[in-house]
């Protein structure tokens, strides 16, 4: 319970290999296998590439033309917020200044 774990590092060739650090002061040498394996295969390099149709494209373009639209909408309406509790503030102010000037 109380021994240190070594831990594992996942090459991508699928092969665990275990790092060098050794708990008990000496280093484990695996046997070499006398059996034959077939030659790997050479590793690419380039990734598959999106291929793009014109119905995802216009999928795309309508999501894009959505979210465009309700960004849109939600700035409008705060700013519209922000106008009508600015008016609402000055009326009251205007109102409150003439119930003062009345009394003098």
């Amino acid at each position: 319970m109380l021994v240190p774990k070594i831990p594992v590092n996942d090459q991508p060739t699928g092969q665990a290999i275990p790092f060098g650090t050794a708990v008990d002061g000496h280093q484990h040498v695996p046997a070499a296998c006398s059996c034959q394996h077939p030659a790997p295969a050479p590793a690419t390099t380039t990734r598959p590439t999106a291929q793009l149709t014109p119905g995802s494209i216009a999928l795309l373009v309508g999501g894009g033309t959505a979210a465009v639209l309700v960004v849109g909408a939600v700035l409008v309406s705060m700013l519209l917020a922000v106008a009508i509790t600015g008016a609402s503030v000055a009326v009251c102010a205007l109102v409150v200044r003439s119930l003062m000037n009345n009394n003098r």
